[in-house]
């Protein structure tokens, strides 16, 4: 058995230490972002509702690389289980980013357009990659982890930059 893949053979193993290393960051970094919210709740903010407008899609950010990441280290995981599993994931959160955007209008939004930028189009991107990869796994299995692989750094990058703006948000406004 070699260590390289050939042809169609999708070996999971040799990304075992990429998922384990994702879904530690993404486990570790959602913890963090609790804390800070604890911290803002024993600070007895007044803006809890417009802070969960941020919270919120960072936490499904995170979520998703977590799920997805841990989904995909089980150990009898097929071509098919890992395409579903991805897309399942990919898809929900195009939907979810969607949602985001139709709620604009409905009195809970972002305080500003260029907030949609970092919650609603880079997270897109990351879901739109991870729903490229599911299906080019059924053809080109290589090329389809490499992309799946993408959108989940996208969105872990991007939840880690939300995370720090709501932390800096917090421990520098004055209520």
């Amino acid at each position: 058995m070699t260590s390289a893949m050939t042809g169609q053979e999708l070996r999971f193993e040799q990304w075992a230490n990429f998922y384990v290393a994702i879904s530690g960051a993404a486990a570790t970094l959602l913890g963090l972002l609790f804390v800070v919210i604890t911290f803002a709740a024993e600070r007895g903010r007044k803006d809890t509702m417009s802070l969960s407008t941020y919270l919120t899609p960072t936490v499904v950010y995170f979520t998703s690389v977590l799920l997805t990441s841990t989904t995909l280290t089980i150990p009898t995981q097929t071509r098919l289980s890992a395409v579903i599993c991805i897309c399942f994931v990919g898809a929900a959160g195009l939907v979810y980013s969607a949602s985001l955007l139709i709620r604009r209008g409905t009195g809970v939004s972002f305080y500003s357009r260029t907030d949609l930028f970092p919650y609603v189009v880079i997270p897109m991107a990351g879901y739109a990659l991870m729903v490229a990869g599911s299906l080019l796994l059924l053809r080109r299995s290589q090329i389809g982890l490499d992309l799946a692989a993408l959108g989940m750094l996208d969105l872990l990058a991007i939840a880690i930059r939300d995370s720090w703006a709501i932390a800096i948000t917090i421990t520098s406004s004055k209520d």
